[in-house]
């Protein structure tokens, strides 16, 4: 049964995505564009998204133990994608951060649900299993391209942004309790996440980077291998 204190927290997070999105990300929007150019400053726009909000959020849940379902986490997860969506289908997009030529974020949202639930699905309880692959994206995938745009100041697919990933997101899974499964799931999202196309076409790393490491922390839990969740 959802408790009263369950609404209060889901409340508390989706305020605090949207703060995120409707003023902090702005910022850093604006700083970013008049120092270098427009689709830098989307671009560091969607990260300061992914660190700030579906990372944060995810590491929050999973550390407090805030639910005791993933029913809650799952709609909070809905209505954000609905919340970006919508822009795109009435034509009033929000341009810091939302790219006309794809709908990433909307992607973004949906998979941070799915993944959040299926993991405390499967690992009967224990969020931690969603959580990390969902912070494989949020903060190594968000390392990455603030790695390369200080580098080279544009969008670009370079391995130092997976170098700085991997670095990041091996020891993060590792002293969360995933050991060595967490480091081969780390290894694997880093290189994932710099396939840009298959078969000619874009693919979406907030699609393939969570699924992928996910699959093998998966695999790991089902197949008892130890880990200690913190």
């Amino acid at each position: 049964m959802i408790s009263l204190m369950e609404i209060l927290y889901t409340l508390i997070l989706f305020v605090w995505v949207i703060l995120v999105v409707q003023v902090i990300s702005k910022g850093v929007y604006e700083i970013a564009a008049r120092k270098w150019e427009y689709y830098v400053g989307v671009y560091f726009a969607r990260k300061t998204i992914h660190v700030l909000a579906g990372g944060i959020v995810a590491f929050v849940i999973a550390w407090l133990n805030l639910f005791s379902t993933p029913i809650l986490p799952f709609i909070m997860g809905v209505i954000l994608a609905m919340f970006c969506y919508l822009p795109r289908r009435s034509g009033k997009l929000m341009e810091w951060f939302q790219d006309p030529n794809n709908m990433y974020e909307v992607n973004f949202c949906l998979v941070w649900a799915i993944i959040m639930s299926l993991g405390w699905l499967v690992a009967n309880g224990d969020f931690w299993l969603g959580a990390v692959p969902i912070l494989f994206m949020a903060w190594g995938d968000g390392i990455t391209g603030i790695v390369r745009n200080f580098v080279f100041k544009k969008r670009t697919k370079h391995w130092i942004g997976n170098v700085a990933m991997f670095l990041l997101c091996a020891p993060l899974a590792y002293f969360l309790g995933f050991g060595v499964g967490g480091v081969i799931a780390a290894l694997i999202a880093s290189m994932v996440e710099h396939i840009e196309k298959i078969g000619g076409k874009f693919v979406d790393d907030n699609i393939t980077v969570p699924v992928s490491s996910f699959i093998v922390l998966s695999l790991f839990t089902l197949l008892n291998v130890p880990y200690v969740s913190p």
